[in-house]
């Protein structure tokens, strides 16, 4: 093997290193916000498993209005802890 040859192979192995190292950085990285993908994923299969149920949900947040609607769930839930206790 010449010179060139040499230079070419050492090139290649610091390259295949450095690769490496930012394929593992990037898993690293990556790892909370695969996370989160997997948790939107359960919620999407949920909502395609009850999607009447998405629907009606949808049509009485268009019908009060978002603010309106988490005014009525916070009251639900307060009812909810609240019968839960007995």
């Amino acid at each position: 093997m010449n010179g060139h040859q040499q230079e070419l192979a050492q090139r290649r192995e610091e390259l295949v290193a450095r690769s490496a190292a930012q394929r593992s950085a990037l898993v690293m990285s990556a790892a909370p916000l695969a996370g989160k993908a997997a948790a939107l994923d359960r919620i999407v299969g949920t909502l395609r498993r009850y999607s009447a149920a998405a629907g009606v949900v949808a049509g009485v947040a268009a019908l009060f209005g978002s603010r309106r609607l988490l005014e009525i769930a916070s009251r639900l839930v307060t009812l909810y802890l609240l019968a839960r206790r007995r």
